[in-house]
């Protein structure tokens, strides 16, 4: 307890207190040294906890009337001209049953309310492992959440503490298991009063485990502990596998264990941290090492500790086989990839170096991303509402011949088209032969969009015609989406263009 908090109940007329149907109160025990016999308590017992109820508004609506009752309780000390200390575990206004008080009495009474330690913080002491550092942010989860809404938030956080586990703690060890954060998880049970018990979360039998109890996932700067530093002769000072550390071998004394090395390949989506999945965050925040084309592991949200090795984006193989050799020797690593890796990305060139020798054996994944056909489509409404076909213009790995005969084949097909990789500086003609290629087949006025920059600061999206198009204004971060004969284009009342393409054909 504070000194605050003291004072105040020295100086309350009334002390109240919340408590479940047995009638104890963890917060009047934690109290019970200052309260004097001349205090005035106030039990304010709920009627139910967890179990159902015959009342006409339910669960909530109980508990509504029981808040109602017990802050007309208070209402009448306090127009009594009574001081009423209301006790509260942890933090008043952190998940504490104090607040409903709050919310019925302090506009109406003068109010002071003293913060106290929250569980959080009690937790973290008593394991004695630093909860959050640097850049790491910490997310507080209640374990009564549905169980894929835990695993999702819990492979996205960085640090994190699930609260509420009594009944729920099956769901969070699942969650945990599946975001595979199991094995850094620590519980904690009763912190700081008698009975505390503290460990490894995977070693805890389910049966045994309190409502006042949490699930900790403490900072990561102190698991990854490796220094980076740059090798001469890898380009953009990527490291060296023969030099990169292993893995940690067994498990130590705060139950850190060892992680076989794997290969995650992950899209950051069209521009960065908005547009990644919780499975994705949770991945890169989970690597020792980041592999990738510069500009994507820019994209990146830091990781104190982890290694980032950036190259140039025309050695997709050489990258992929860098990733595996060090997965091979231990490492967790993340292949970051622009969009979706598995949409002319990085997921293609991991998986062919991986079915050779010596890489058979490593593990490897593939997260899904936003690929910018869809950002971009969404970006102009819903061109991709029916059948739709992707090409890269990219000859760089196929002959525009065989290009020219599959954009052929899909206006044929009537499809929608998106097209990726339509310009870059070394390829300034493919554009302008498309659209040729496309007059031929389909009508001027078929509606297309460029898209440019989607969720980037220099973001435009604009829908015209394909007779209107001019390839001198597309380039490598240009996506175009030519229509079908069914597309539609419309003006909004807020002065937007938009796209559709029906989702019935005739």
């Amino acid at each position: 307890m504070t000194v605050r908090a003291v004072e105040a109940i020295a100086a309350a007329d009334v002390v109240a207190y919340h408590c479940a149907r047995h009638g104890r109160s963890i917060a009047r025990s934690i109290a019970a040294k200052h309260i004097r016999a001349d205090h005035i308590e106030e039990r304010l017992m709920y009627p139910l906890t967890v179990e159902t109820t015959d009342h006409p508004g339910g669960y909530r609506g109980a508990l509504d009337d029981f808040y109602q009752e017990a802050a007309a309780r208070l209402a009448a000390h306090l127009d009594a001209g009574r001081t009423v200390a209301v006790l509260a575990e942890g933090d008043p206004l952190f998940y504490g049953s104090y607040q409903h008080m709050h919310k019925r009495l302090a506009h109406r009474y003068p109010t002071e309310v003293i913060p106290g330690v929250t569980s959080v913080s009690a937790s973290a002491a008593r394991l004695g492992e630093p909860l959050v550092e640097a850049e790491e942010t910490l997310t507080i989860i209640p374990g009564t959440l549905p169980e894929e809404e835990l695993t999702a938030r819990l492979a996205a956080a960085d640090s994190a503490v699930v609260m509420k586990l009594g009944r729920t703690f099956p769901a969070v060890r699942r969650a945990l298991e599946r975001a595979g954060r199991l094995a850094d998880a620590r519980y904690v049970e009763r912190a700081t009063m008698p009975g505390e018990r503290t460990g490894r979360l995977l070693d805890v039998d389910p049966e045994s485990v309190p409502y006042f109890s949490v699930a900790v996932l403490p900072s990561k700067v102190a698991v990854l502990t490796v220094e980076p530093g740059d090798v001469p002769g890898q380009p953009d000072g990527a490291r060296n596998p023969d030099e990169a550390p292993e893995q940690s071998a067994a498990a130590t004394d705060t139950g850190t264990t060892a992680v076989p090395g794997e290969v995650v390949v992950v899209g950051t989506g069209p521009a960065g941290p908005r547009w990644l999945t919780p499975e994705s965050r949770g991945a890169l925040a989970a690597a020792t090492d980041l592999v990738g084309y510069t500009t994507y592991l820019d994209r990146v949200p830091e990781h104190p500790g982890q290694l980032r090795h950036g190259s140039d984006n025309k050695v997709e193989s050489e990258r992929a086989e860098f990733a595996l050799e060090l997965a091979r020797r231990g490492r967790r690593v993340a292949v970051v990839s622009g969009g979706d890796p598995g949409v002319f990305a990085m997921a293609t060139a991991v998986l062919e170096v991986a079915a050779e020798e010596p890489y058979r054996d490593v593990p490897v994944r593939v997260l899904p991303g936003v690929t910018a056909a869809n950002a971009a489509a969404a970006a102009a409404g819903a061109p991709l509402g029916h059948d739709y076909a992707t090409i890269s213009l990219s000859d760089r790995l196929k002959p525009w011949e065989v290009i020219a005969e599959r954009l052929r084949a899909a206006v044929s097909a009537d499809l929608v088209l998106a097209l990726y990789n339509p310009g870059s500086r070394s390829r300034t003609w493919q554009v302008a032969k498309a659209r040729e290629l496309l007059l031929e087949l389909r009508a001027p006025d078929t509606p297309v969009v460029v898209a440019r920059d989607v969720g980037g600061p220099g973001e435009s999206v604009r829908v015209l015609s394909l007779a209107e198009l001019d390839p001198a204004e597309v380039d490598m971060r240009t996506l175009l989406l030519i229509g079908s004969s069914q597309t539609r284009v419309t003006d909004r009342a807020d002065g937007r263009r938009l796209a559709w393409t029906p989702r019935r054909y005739p």
